[in-house]
């Protein structure tokens, strides 16, 4: 988010020119904005050598491919994070078996910097049934992957996720 009034008194905030940081600062009273990247949790959910991937229901970035996951509330820990955006978007249950990594990306038009962790995952229970944010589930053979993912950082995931676990799992 580009803050440009200070969130204590309301004057312009102005950008520090002293270094690189994307920090703004109030001359009125002295607050400091740091902009820092909104983390996230993504699961790489994988059955019989096949892939699980959601296609986006909204904006931004609607009818594109994406793991299951999502933002992280105040304080949550990654893994509890991913394992309640799963429940929210599939309602299934998942198991947290491992990191694959952390990728960084932008999220929507404003362009938000994001901290992506992943982590490979299996399903305890449910049947996958897509919520209001998921226009569909579906499961693909690593052949049949589809090229139109959300975001960047995906095709990584994909590849660190295939030469670490894909062999094993």
């Amino acid at each position: 988010m580009d803050f440009r009034f200070c969130p204590a008194c309301g004057a312009p905030l102005e950008s520090k020119s002293d270094n690189d940081s994307n920090a703004r600062f109030c001359p009125n009273c002295d607050f400091t904005h740091y902009d820092h990247p909104k983390p996230c949790a993504g699961a790489v959910i994988a059955k019989n050598g096949d892939i699980l991937l959601i296609r986006r229901a909204n904006e931004p970035y609607k009818n594109c491919w994406d793991f299951p996951g999502g933002f992280l509330e105040f304080d949550e820990h990654p893994e509890d994070g991913l394992i309640r955006e799963v429940s929210e978007e599939l309602d299934i249950k998942i198991q947290v078996s491992g990191l694959i990594g952390l990728y960084m990306d932008h999220y929507g038009s404003q362009k938000e910097s994001t901290l992506n962790i992943y982590y490979t995952c299996n399903i305890l229970n449910g049947s996958i049934t897509p919520n209001h944010e998921v226009s569909e589930a579906k499961w693909f053979s690593l052949r049949e992957v589809p090229t139109n993912f959300a975001f960047k950082h995906a095709k990584l995931v994909l590849r660190d996720w295939t030469n670490r676990f894909e062999r094993v799992g």
